[in-house]
């Protein structure tokens, strides 16, 4: 909103604006710094308001009955404290993002539908005390019908082209550096051309490209990110500033990714895809490590607030859909290592439990319980989960220059 307003005053009042306001580049910073103050700011009365509504969480003893002993200080810790992430980034979108882009509309629709499915787990949860809140299945649902949206809008013409997006939104485009006739040449791909293309870290190249009837496959894998980048973060959200910590780094480097993609000559480059617009998906990822920055202040041990579904559900989701404008589901995957190993950790337990005549790998899933059962204090699981993240995303951050 700030960029158009400034634009509105430069063209209509003959003002001269700075240009720097219009980079991706300054309202990436912008929108971590208003998204971190926000936050932050708003973060004692949020709590305080929480502790009133008596919004304490509860905690999980049926197949673990050793965490109620571990972790008995936190059942009055308030959650759903995602709704102060959630609402931190989408006052940075509003401010901060080209509120025309198409980008912008469906990570706020994102935000604002998955925030929707984790509150009401949440509330459902704090109304009925024993209550295991939204079933499995039901968000598993609600999920998917997200997918299927999304899915329809990358890649089908007959949804991409209708009237509500050809008059008020442009479909995005992307150009690929290749060689042809012995000269370099940036390429032209339209949404559904490029949707089609997916990519491997440290590959310049499309590991496979998709179309036609293979599209059906592309769904199948925009599903599994989106509904897999969910649940994994939720998963991981056990320990006081464990997933807050991760997130700040992966929507960082994926950040980072989308601004490159943004600029056709640094995509030159650096080999990499450019997308038209890419940036707003930029500027909004840099608003998610601002905000989770912020709520760290009040996460990190001892936790004043957790986030709970409604913040977890939403943020992972909102990693999965980043990547899949970007193309960059399987660097996803990287950068976000930490989510993946606490997501099959527990796939292994359950899938030993069920198979293996209830015999248990770990002493509790996901597998930061594990460590807690084997007797590292909290603050100590969470640090070197943090480092081995960082080692991921830096792993990541490096595939840029070696492919």
């Amino acid at each position: 909103m700030i960029p158009l307003f400034l634009h509105f005053i430069a063209l209509h009042f003959s003002l001269k604006v700075p240009a720097v306001f219009f980079y991706a580049s300054t309202r990436m910073m912008l929108a971590a710094l208003t998204a971190g103050c926000f936050t932050i700011f708003f973060g004692p009365r949020f709590i305080q308001k929480l502790y009133a509504l008596k919004m304490g969480q509860s905690i999980r003893v049926a197949d673990c009955p050793g965490l109620a002993q571990l972790h008995e200080k936190k059942k009055d810790t308030p959650t759903m404290g995602g709704i102060l992430i959630l609402s931190s980034m989408l006052t940075s979108l509003i401010l901060w993002m080209d509120l025309s882009s198409v980008f912008t509309v469906i990570l706020a629709i994102t935000t604002i539908w998955l925030g929707l499915i984790g509150g009401t787990d949440d509330y459902l949860k704090l109304k009925h005390k024993n209550s295991k809140g939204l079933s499995a299945r039901r968000k598993m649902i609600f999920q998917t019908l997200f997918a299927v949206f999304l899915s329809l809008y990358l890649y089908c013409p007959m949804v991409t082209k209708t009237v509500a997006f050809e008059d008020l939104f442009v479909s995005p485009t992307a150009k690929e550096h290749v060689i042809e006739d012995a000269q370099d040449v940036m390429q032209q791909r339209s949404l559904q051309q490029y949707s089609g293309q997916y990519y491997f870290p440290f590959l310049k190249d499309p590991l496979f490209v998709l179309s036609g009837t293979g599209l059906f496959v592309a769904f199948v894998i925009t599903w599994f990110t989106v509904t897999g980048a969910s649940n994994a973060v939720n998963l991981t959200d056990g320990l006081d500033g464990l997933a807050a910590g991760c997130l700040v780094m992966v929507s960082v480097v994926l950040g980072i990714f989308g601004f490159f993609s943004n600029n056709i000559e640094m995509a030159r480059y650096l080999n990499i895809l450019y997308i038209e617009g890419s940036g707003e998906i930029a500027v909004y990822l840099f608003a998610m490590a601002g905000a989770c920055l912020g709520f760290l202040w009040y996460n990190g041990y001892p936790a004043q607030v957790i986030m709970g579904d409604t913040g977890s559900l939403a943020l992972g989701g909102i990693l999965g859909v980043s990547a899949v404008l970007m193309r960059r589901e399987l660097l996803l995957a990287l950068i976000g290592g930490i989510f993946v190993i606490e997501t099959l950790s527990v796939i292994l337990q359950v899938g030993s439990y069920k198979l293996r005549n209830r015999k248990r790998i770990f002493l509790c899933t996901p597998i930061h319980h594990h460590f807690e059962y084997k007797g590292w204090p909290e603050t100590k699981v969470v640090i070197r989960f943090w480092i081995v993240g960082f080692l991921f995303v830096m792993i990541g951050l490096a595939s840029l220059k070696f492919q």
